[in-house]
């Protein structure tokens, strides 16, 4: 993994797939800070507020580098490429996207009880004038790479314990793979969010907080990954500073 800069929201990011980037980090002289909403904007209302608020804050709409989406259910692998193609509409329209190419991080995970009736923002993240910070986007248990996410997931529709296990694991490494390459370790993390419905206690101690993911606290959100066939997905990030609007 090799991180490129996106010049004009002053941030370097991991090329991914054309939907989202494998996370982004502030270039030197700029930080990373996140918003959440109080509640959730379905796509459009949270583009707009995402765009009316960097304007209120006087930085550029390139400035946007990451975001947490929730959606009601999980998608089949074609609705999520009609999701993601409809998605990247607005960021084209932004400036970011262009010919796949993409520097936005990106989670969305569906919760499991009282989930939104539509696609819509939890939380997104930009950057600032100060020092420094990342966002790792979100990552199930899918393996990079060509196939489908039947060929790709690790132990695919096993929920026992030892098939968590190797899904946590294999997701922990996928966190620390994409902060290696953003020049970041557990060290800078300043929070960790977890999504799953399955129990996940007994590999708590020894795969998660032993190697340091868990320092800033763990956030378990009981909410499924976003395409059928994922049980595992963490995202990671380090901020200089988190709101509530």
């Amino acid at each position: 993994m090799t991180a490129k800069p996106f010049t004009p929201g002053n941030y370097r990011y991991i090329p991914g797939p054309f939907q989202y980037s494998g996370g982004a980090a502030a270039e030197p002289g700029f930080a990373i800070e996140r918003v959440r909403f109080a509640k959730l904007l379905p796509l459009a209302e949270g583009f707009a507020a995402i765009e009316a608020y960097l304007a209120r804050i006087n930085r550029p709409i390139g400035a946007f580098c990451a975001c947490e989406l929730r959606s009601p259910a999980q998608f089949s692998e074609a609705g999520f490429v009609a999701f993601n193609r409809g998605y990247v509409e607005r960021l084209a329209a932004w400036g970011h996207y262009r010919d796949g190419d993409n520097p936005v991080a990106r989670s969305n995970v569906c919760p499991e009880i009282d989930p939104p009736a539509e696609p819509s923002f939890y939380a997104f993240s930009y950057t600032v004038p100060g020092d420094g910070g990342f966002v790792n986007a979100g990552s199930g248990e899918a393996q990079e790479g060509g196939g489908s996410y039947a060929e790709r997931i690790i132990r695919l529709g096993d929920t026992s314990l030892a098939g968590m296990r190797e899904k946590a694991c294999y997701v922990l490494g996928e966190m620390e793979r994409r902060m290696t390459a953003l020049g970041f370790g557990w060290a800078d993390v300043t929070a960790t969010q977890l999504y799953t419905v399955f129990d996940i206690h007994a590999i708590l101690a020894d795969e998660i907080i032993k190697r340091g993911a868990a320092q800033a606290g763990l956030t378990w959100h009981f909410a499924r990954p976003p395409v059928q066939g994922l049980d595992f997905e963490m995202d990671v990030r380090g901020v200089s500073r988190e709101l509530v609007i």
